[in-house]
């Protein structure tokens, strides 16, 4: 892997520029009951739409539902279950190859009181274009937790859920926040240290230095206007062709975080005057260290790539990828005058506006093309790497 800083922050820019939205995720609880034994207890965490259906706020106010394990059926059309089944119970199944509403649909339709949806890969709200009168709940829960609930409870379970309030601190934000500005403080402070190094050099040696080792990008109002254009390009890309570019966007994603971690771990390398062995590599001395160093940072992004659905660890490493790409980001991006940043920071006001609060009133499902990108269209188990993660427990 090299450091080459063209392409590498050619690959930033254009990732940079899928910017998306966070959308507030609705939490709530699967609590289940052995019926045999009401002392043996289990909660899971669920999604749901608050827009389709309110939840209760804690467990005196709920209504226990007999659960009926329908996986791995997908019911997708009505001859997947009888209304024997299904009526008057809670029902699992799986998730996949129709929308959410799809499966509402037909479950209500059969009688059940409750729809649990299991998911192999991750956990999403239930999105979707709500044409249908969908009254039961409807609540997304990892497949895990319901070979769980099966293994630890058994099949004769009630279940009910409900939504706890949320605290009125949220500390992940806070935390997010802090990771913003920490990618501000280095991102500046590095990009500050490298400039005021070139500007230490002697006239003589200064184009040596500046031919062989800059890697900055200057944006002009030109190509500002031009990357703002490219940034509204991609959203709309995503939002029509999402099941294929999201795949695009992870890769892009990989590559240019691992090139970033790389960059921001080899500068720290580089002032330990240790372990500094090299060997030749076509008329190149490479030093060792920074080898390793290039593969790990690869194999990072790579672990991340094959277990990023893995929601209970792998958004630690997406947010060090995440951390590396923005302080990165922030050194190899210049902005040559004020001019260029009021046009920057314009655009990307309108584009913001436009693409949260305008798209709404012009797509046929009335969400915004930005909400639609981050949380995934319809049945997409897939998100974009773009985004820093907490993980929370209730």
């Amino acid at each position: 892997m090299a450091a080459g800083g063209g392409g590498a922050a050619a690959l930033q820019a254009v990732a940079w520029g899928l910017l998306v939205a966070l959308v507030t995720a609705q939490e709530g609880i699967l609590h289940a009951v052995k019926n045999d034994d009401t002392q043996l207890t289990r909660d899971y965490c669920i999604y749901y739409n608050a827009n389709w259906t309110s939840l209760p706020k804690s467990l005196n106010n709920v209504t226990y539902t007999r659960l009926e394990f329908l996986t791995p059926r997908l019911l997708c059309s009505p001859t997947d279950a009888t209304r024997e089944m299904v009526t008057d119970k809670a029902i699992v199944v799986m998730r996949g190859n129709c929308t959410f509403v799809e499966k509402a649909a037909i479950a209500q339709n059969l009688g059940a009181k409750m729809l649990l949806i299991a998911s192999e890969t991750g956990l999403s709200i239930p999105y979707g274009n709500k044409t249908e009168d969908i009254t039961i709940p409807v609540a997304l829960v990892r497949n895990e937790d319901i070979l769980d609930l099966k293994q630890t409870l058994g099949k004769n379970v009630n279940v009910a859920l409900y939504a706890p309030p949320l605290p009125d601190f949220d500390y992940s934000m806070v935390i997010i926040f802090l990771i913003a500005v920490l990618c501000v403080i280095l991102g500046g402070y590095w990009s500050g240290m490298a400039e005021l190094e070139h500007l230490k050099l002697a006239p003589g040696s200064r184009s040596h230095e500046s031919s062989n080792n800059e890697e900055n990008v200057t944006l002009t109002p030109v190509t500002v206007v031009l990357f703002v254009v490219i940034c509204c390009v991609m959203l709309v890309l995503m939002y029509y062709f999402y099941k294929y570019l999201v795949y695009v966007v992870i890769s892009i994603f990989c590559l240019a975080s691992a090139v970033s971690l790389y960059n921001c771990l080899s500068a720290l390398v580089r002032k330990i005057p240790y372990g500094q062995c090299r060997f030749p590599c076509w008329n190149k001395s490479l030093e060792v260290r920074l080898l390793f160093l290039a593969a790990f940072c690869a194999a990072l992004s790579i672990v991340w790539a094959v277990f990023r659905n893995e929601n209970r660890w792998a958004w630690v490493l997406q947010d060090i990828l995440g951390i590396a790409f923005c302080v990165n980001f922030i050194k190899t991006l210049k902005m040559p005058n004020f001019k260029s940043c009021v046009i920057l920071l314009g655009l990307l006001l309108l584009y913001d506006v436009f693409f949260v609060f305008i798209t709404p009133f012009i797509t046929k499902s009335g969400e915004s093309i930005m909400v639609e990108v981050a949380a995934g269209p319809f049945e997409s188990s897939e998100k974009v790497g773009l985004l820093s993660c907490i993980f929370k427990t209730m």
